[in-house]
């Protein structure tokens, strides 16, 4: 004896679920998809970003590790951290460049890796314009505060 199928009459109710059919359910280019790509933007600048994502990935690997290296083992290593160490270190142009440097490829960085993940999981237009605005403006905050203590700290303040 076959056993019946319990799911033969599904097909006998008369065709798919219907769906809402909003804009961001149904990416815009399988309405068409032969058409040409309209080109909005700057040309080749995924392209670009992909590049800088990976030298960029290459330098912050040699200048992070330099810097866990130089301040958590070198001499003493986090014992001899305080202010009297960050102020002789920042009088060192070598030293205000490498963290600046750190810094502005840290977050530039971050931020482009971020904003892919926006493009990729924001489905609605005025999300994904919402999110990428809150995180250009923290990215920006960020980088200015930064750079403003880099370069104007004085190491003669106690």
């Amino acid at each position: 004896m076959i056993a019946e199928n319990p799911y033969d009459h599904i097909g006998d109710r008369g065709g798919p679920a219907p769906v809402l059919q909003r804009s961001h359910d149904r990416p815009p280019s399988l309405d068409n998809p032969r058409a040409p790509k309209r080109a909005t933007g700057m040309p080749n600048f995924e392209k670009y970003t992909w590049l800088f994502m990976r030298f960029s990935g290459l330098v912050l690997v040699f200048l992070a590790l330099g810097h866990l290296f130089v301040m958590l083992m070198w001499e003493d290593g986090v014992y001899r951290i305080d202010f009297n160490y960050v102020a002789q270190r920042w009088s060192s142009p070598f030293w205000q460049t490498w963290d600046l440097l750190l810094l502005w490829l840290a977050q530039l960085h971050g931020g482009n890796g971020l904003r892919v993940i926006i493009a990729d999981y924001a489905r609605k237009d005025s999300t994904r314009f919402w999110l990428n605005s809150l995180l250009a403006l923290s990215m920006i905050f960020i980088l200015v505060l930064g750079t403003y203590v880099l370069l104007t700290f004085d190491p003669n303040i106690s």
